[in-house]
This record gives structure tokens, sequence and C-alpha cells, in this order.
């Protein structure tokens, strides 16, 4: 294919990609011969759709995630909670991630303990199918509702990327994340905690002693969130901040006993 990738990287540069020269590398490789097949991806690219769409892949914690259109795309932000998560996870451990998306999460989890059975959960049923493409166990459903009882009072670590984003902010996203991505894998309530105070509340039934919930959240979150893990029996919470100092996760530690879980 008789190409020039300066080229492509001009018209991305145009469109307002941000890492131009990259990009143009990505879509060339995916495209490889087809000059009509980078043309499309092109196209897509220029109308805000997810890269990651395009040449159906990302890294991530250095993982190849395959990314289904249409599936919330994992950022680099929630490396660091991934990688946490999975430092505390035995190697003969159980773990559940909520809202799992592609399963980049729990990907990070099987792949640090290849002999810990790993659980996925989420509502739509294509990030399902995604994450199973990615040999992910996933499960359609709401939350926990999908887990089976016998993992009551036994998980080790418990993730979630819930949506957190305040309802009244959608509109100051970037529009290409408006227009394109799922906005039941953002839109989290009123101030952006609806889900994630579900997902605390939810936990203590299935985590047993010692066990480990860790929340991706927003940096004005942290505080009410860990309120509600303290009311329900976390005994510990610590704030996970990013490179700049912000708050971007909450790690939470249950002491409970297996008799005092609610039912």
């Amino acid at each position: 294919m008789n190409v020039d990738p300066t080229s492509v990287e001009r018209t991305l540069a145009a469109a307002g990609c941000i890492a131009p020269r990259d990009e143009a590398n990505e879509l060339l490789h995916a495209a490889g011969d087809d000059a009509r097949a980078l043309a499309t991806m092109l196209a897509r690219r220029i109308d805000g759709e997810p890269l990651p769409w395009i040449i159906g892949r990302i890294r991530f914690s250095e993982l190849e995630v395959r990314v289904t259109p249409g599936v919330y795309v994992p950022r680099w932000q929630t490396e660091p909670l991934a990688r946490m998560a999975a430092s505390l996870m035995p190697s003969e451990g159980t773990a559940v991630d909520l809202c799992t998306g592609a399963g980049a999460v729990a990907m990070v989890l099987a792949a640090a303990a290849p002999t810990a059975r790993v659980l996925a959960t989420d509502v739509d049923p294509v990030a399902v199918a995604c994450a199973r493409g990615n040999g992910v166990d996933a499960h359609v459903g709401h939350l926990d509702d999908p887990l089976p009882a016998f993992l009551e009072g036994s998980v080790d670590v418990l993730t979630a990327v819930a949506p957190y984003v305040p309802t009244r902010e959608i509109r100051l996203l970037p529009r290409d994340v408006q227009r394109h991505e799922p906005r039941t894998a953002l839109d989290g309530g009123e101030d952006g905690t609806d889900t994630l105070a579900e997902i605390v509340r939810r936990s203590p039934r299935w985590l047993g002693p010692g066990g480990h919930m860790l929340l991706e959240l927003g940096g004005d979150q942290a505080d009410a969130v860990g309120a509600v893990a303290l009311a329900v029996g976390f005994d510990r919470r610590e704030v996970l901040r990013d490179a700049e100092g912000d708050p971007r996760g909450i790690v939470a530690r249950w002491s409970a006993k297996t008799d005092d879980l609610p039912r």
C-alpha cells in the first residue's frame, strides 16, 4: 500500500487527535496493505470513534485487551488500581470484577494469579461478550446479581470501575466521549456516587474476612464513598491518588466475621 504516513498523521492532527503520529502508526498497522480499509478507519477516527474500537485492541497494564465497538474503553488511569488489586490477590484466591466492560481489570487479576478464580459481571451483554472474548469468566447482570451464592463470604478482592460521572457533568466530557461511549458506563447519578454506594453496600455479602474492595472514583467522591464503607463495616480505607496527587480510587478492607455478614 503506497500511503504517506505523514499525510495520515496530518489528517489526524487536523481532526484534533492529541497523539496523531502514534495513532497514524496504529491505523497503518491495522490496515496492512488494504488502502480501502485504511480510508474507512481514518474516517471513523475523524468522526471521533475511539481508536481501540477501530483497531480492535488496546494495551492495558502490559496486556493486550480486545475492545468491541460499543464497549467502554479501558483507560490507562485505571492501571494503578488494577495493579494494586492484583497485589492483594492470593495465588489460590477468588476475585470479582463488577462493571467489567472489556474485562481489562479482570485480566490483570487473572494474569497475576493464574490459579485463582476470577469472575466478572456487566449489565451490558455486548461488554460481557467482549470480556469473554478476552478469556474472562463474565456474566450478564446488574452488579453482583449474577454471582453464584457459593461465593458468599469467600471473595478476597472485589473491584469495580463503575459509572461515577455526575449526570449534570456528562455534558462537560469531550464531545467524542459523549457521542460514542456508552452512557451507562459513565452516568453515576446526581453526584456520581449512586452506583459506587450501591456496590459498597452489596460488597460485605461476598467478601471474606480481610478481603479488599477497590473502586475507581472521581476526585471529590472519596470522602462520601469512604463514609459509606465505614458505615457498613469496613474497618480500614485508603484513598488511591494519581501522579498529581488527585484521588482516583478507594481501597477498603472487610474484617467482619462470616457470621456478621448481612443477609
